[in-house]
């Protein structure tokens, strides 16, 4: 399974569609077997390619802080399935996510303004 996750400075940046770049995990068999990163293209993420380039690459979870109800439902068109709410250090993160202790928060972006 391959997991994005929107990364500035080796933490989640709080804003899926303005990271600095997104860190891309591939796990197998509960264990990260590789690690990489993808450039964030310019744009707010619900307008973007980024869902599509995801879903060519094999990405089906995203692992992010805030985020827009446009972008969560442009991923999930995608297969994708989008757990908000996340923060720190993003390798600290995937151990956690893969030890079943990060849930979605429920909680978007509270206002567009704030998204864009």
């Amino acid at each position: 399974m391959k997991i994005a996750v929107p990364t500035r400075d080796g933490v989640v940046d709080n804003h899926f569609g303005h990271c600095a770049y997104y860190t891309i995990y591939e796990v197998v068999n509960n264990e990260v077997s590789q690690k990489s990163t993808l450039a964030s293209p310019q744009g707010c993420g619900c307008k973007s390619n980024i869902a599509s380039v995801f879903r060519d690459m094999g990405v089906r979870v995203l692992l992010g802080g805030s985020m827009g109800q446009g972008a969560k439902n442009v991923l999930e068109s995608h297969g994708i399935e989008v757990i908000r709410g996340c923060s720190g250090d993003v390798d600290r993160l995937i151990e956690e996510y893969i030890a079943g202790n990060v849930k979605d928060s429920g909680e978007g972006c509270h206002s567009h303004h704030e998204c864009h």
